[in-house]
């Protein structure tokens, strides 16, 4: 590297020594980089880059070397009374780099003893080893890991690696017996995807309906709803369940929901009037247009689009024609960048005190 920009680089900041350091690796010069970096792997974002840019590079030795001690430091800072959280991410990305040196045994053994030992800063390590031990196929050792630690935290990651390995009834009955045992949200999430991956729509429902109507993240319905998004009769019969219900403010979700699904079998004046276009948040013809086009009357859609003339409906305008193979005419309706921004609502000024802060409490 050029004298004269080592020099200037030691007045980089941590933001951008790691953007000096990514172009330097797009452009090749890995050691270079790797040489902007070293005197600072103090900081976890800069050791992150470090493993990134060279991944391919052949300098996982190199690598490794600089790891090495920061690991051992998390290691033996997670054992003092009074922790320190340097390099809390040192040992996952120790691991990762001996596994993708082909060194995949003895990245296990080293998380194994940290785990068992307890020397971890973070609780995601235990997902790092766990996925670790399925992608060697290691499925005895995850399936005790299972039983000595956080069952929420590991046993999905062991229920995929029985089915990637070609036994999803066995991980289907892992999944069974531990809802049995802990009825947790977790295991209905995952065993709900997994059935439903499987094409068993029903088996799916059956898992996941007593989540219909929780709260939010809590909701099982969503990770059912977005895979059918294009299966228009499928998605129509999952909401169309009886524990489907408007809930918690949030029933906008399963009415747009249910319109899509209209929308998609072609009942567009039944989708329309589901979709509840009274709403104030909504511009009724922007959402008559999206269903219009979801049933593929492409030219109805566009037509909206153009009365309503607005930034957002030139947006949308644009995907239309795209689908009807106008590109010329979309790029031309495109808003541009300067249209876009004048759009875009403008705040308030708000007054602020001596020192800085706002006067007004936060809405």
């Amino acid at each position: 590297m050029d004298p004269v920009f080592l020099n200037q680089a030691g007045g980089l900041s941590m933001a951008e020594r790691r953007i000096v350091a990514e172009m330097l690796g797009k452009a090749g010069r890995i050691d270079e980089a790797i040489e902007l970096l070293v005197p600072h792997l103090e900081e976890s974002s800069l050791l992150s880059v470090l493993v990134d840019i060279t991944d391919g590079q052949g300098r996982d030795e190199r690598v490794l070397e600089l790891i090495a001690p920061l690991a051992d430091h998390a290691r033996q800072a997670r054992g003092e009374e009074h922790r320190e959280y340097a390099f809390p991410d040192a040992q996952k990305l120790q691991a990762r780099v001996l596994e993708r040196a082909g060194r995949a045994d003895e990245a296990i053994r080293i998380l194994g003893r940290d785990i068992a030992g307890h020397h971890l800063l973070e609780q995601d390590t235990l997902t790092v080893y766990a996925g670790l031990l399925a992608r060697h196929g290691r499925l005895d050792e995850l399936r005790e890991l299972t039983a000595v630690q956080d069952a929420h935290t590991v046993l999905d990651i062991y229920a995929g690696a029985l089915r990637s390995h070609g036994r999803a009834e066995e991980a289907e009955a892992v999944m069974r017996d531990a809802i049995a045992a802990d009825d947790w949200v977790g295991y209905r999430a995952w065993l709900s995807s997994m059935l439903l991956a499987e094409g068993r729509l029903d088996d799916a429902i059956a898992v996941a309906e007593p989540g219909f109507s929780w709260y939010d993240c809590s909701n099982l319905l969503a990770p059912l709803v977005y895979p059918l998004l294009d299966r228009p009769e499928e998605l129509l019969h999952l909401v169309e369940h009886p524990m489907v219900v408007p809930h918690h403010g949030h029933e906008e979700f399963q009415h747009w929901w249910r319109a899509w699904a209209l929308a998609g079998l072609g009942r567009v004046d039944e989708a329309i009037t589901v979709a509840g276009l009274d709403r104030p948040w909504t511009d009724p013809r922007i959402v008559k247009a999206d269903l219009l086009r979801r049933a593929g009357r492409l030219d109805a859609a566009a037509d909206e689009l153009r009365a309503l003339s607005t930034i957002k409906a030139r947006e949308e305008l644009c995907e239309v024609l795209v689908l009807q193979g106008r590109a010329d005419e979309a790029i031309a309706v495109h808003p541009t960048v300067a249209e876009q921004r004048a759009a875009e609502p403008k705040r308030k000024p708000v007054p602020l005190s001596e020192n800085g802060y706002s006067l007004e409490p936060p809405n």
